[in-house]
């Protein structure tokens, strides 16, 4: 089964104070860099979704897809965009990782894949204070279900775990949640600088 990837990186940085946080540095490498860097052997291509100019990305050298739908619409909509970029490749299946997210599991898609159905969507998740906490950014997508997820934001859907809920949506679960630490303030980056 061919599985492509999808970096979001199509959010708005409020807390970070606005911009491109995959483009700040962690130890010499860009948080995009590094994420990119871990998700190149797990699939067979990726892409960047993100709005705006995309030649600001030009240097990594990935096709730069937009959220297909109005307003930033959230995560689910940079899914949508990386499930039609698969589907022009002739993929079945897309992964999403956030660009933030730069110590992601190095056997993510494998994971996701034993774990899961070829026609539901499979979140990653973690177990915190006794409770399964879902990533909704990382997760693994049947391409199938484009139309019916673009119907769905359309429609005003926008929290990932209303969609997959419907569509019998699994989950994997992971054994830290520093695996899913993402930045998303000067604080974090300090914090990320010391876990690497």
């Amino acid at each position: 089964m061919t599985v492509m990837g999808v970096i979001l990186a199509g959010g708005q940085a409020r807390r970070m104070g606005g911009g491109d946080k995959g483009l700040l540095e962690l130890g010499g490498v860009s948080l995009l860099g590094r994420v990119i860097q871990r998700l190149d052997p797990q699939v067979e291509a990726m892409c960047l979704n993100a709005n705006g100019d995309p030649a600001r990305f030009e240097a990594f050298g990935l096709p730069v897809v937009a959220d297909p739908v109005e307003g930033f619409a959230g995560p689910l909509a940079g899914v949508l965009a990386g499930m039609r970029w698969a589907e022009a490749q002739g993929a079945e299946q897309v992964v999403s990782v956030a660009a933030d997210t730069p110590f992601f599991p190095r056997d993510l898609v494998e994971r996701l894949i034993a774990g899961g159905a070829a026609s539901s969507p499979v979140l990653a998740a973690v177990r915190e204070a006794g409770r399964v906490r879902r990533q909704p950014t990382f997760g693994l997508w049947p391409v199938a279900l484009a139309d019916d997820l673009e119907a769905a934001l359309k429609g005003g859907v926008r929290k990932v775990v209303q969609w997959t809920d419907r569509h019998d949506g699994r989950e994997v679960v992971f054994g830290s949640s520093d695996a899913f630490f993402n930045v998303n303030t000067p604080e974090d980056l300090a914090k990320a600088e010391l876990m690497l």
